[in-house]
């Protein structure tokens, strides 16, 4: 399901009044892309706020609601205060249907406490990687992607290459000729098997 997103046109701009615009519960931003210009536009910050922790707010296309008219568009930025809980700007991107776009998914890990490295062998595991660089169209966006540690023995790991896709995404590191790990099973009590220590060696 799209998340979407009310906002406003903001007319005006400028630092002074990005702060008042604050202290009214609303929060600066922009949206720019697919050669359109860029429209300064404002959000409700407690709405933003509650997207935000939210996992697939940042990973998926949403529907800009601007004034009654929706566009698409991917999270791309977000300031906020260096220690109070306040937004202080946000930046959309606009996509099309038909454009790849380049955004950064999560990883969702599965059955790693009950995989043969760690529930027989008391292995660790360590997460090298926590989300991908992925290539396609806005419409098959995945929200994230699974990575099945089932199989995994102590010292062995799942590498970039290993991991299933679904149809039409394609994984950005692979097309650079990159392949890093993205979980290993550590040794129990630190030890030194020599896959282990080669992966962490790439990570």
């Amino acid at each position: 399901m799209q998340i979407e997103v009310i906002a406003a046109k903001r007319d005006v701009q400028g630092t002074g009044a990005s702060r008042r615009l604050r202290r009214t519960g609303k929060v600066p931003g922009v949206i720019y892309g697919e050669g359109k210009d860029a429209l300064a536009i404002e959000l409700d910050h407690k709405d933003l706020m509650i997207n935000l922790r939210k996992e697939a707010f940042h990973s998926s296309v949403l529907s800009l609601n601007i004034d009654g008219a929706k566009e698409n568009a991917l999270l791309r930025d977000v300031q906020v205060h260096p220690y109070k809980p306040l937004i202080l700007h946000v930046d959309f991107q606009r996509v099309s249907a038909d454009h790849k776009i380049h955004l950064k998914v999560p990883l969702h890990f599965i059955n790693a406490d009950t995989c043969p490295g760690v529930k027989l062998q008391g292995g660790l595991v360590s997460h090298v990687m926590t989300e991908v660089d992925v290539s396609c169209l806005p419409g098959q966006l995945p929200e994230y992607i699974e990575v099945d540690c089932a199989e995994l023995a102590s010292g062995s790991s799942i590498h970039l290459s290993h991991l299933k896709m679904p149809a039409g995404v394609e994984l950005v590191g692979l097309h650079r000729g990159e392949d890093p790990t993205v979980v290993t099973i550590l040794g129990a009590k630190g030890g030194d098997d020599s896959e282990a220590a080669e992966d962490g060696a790439e990570a």
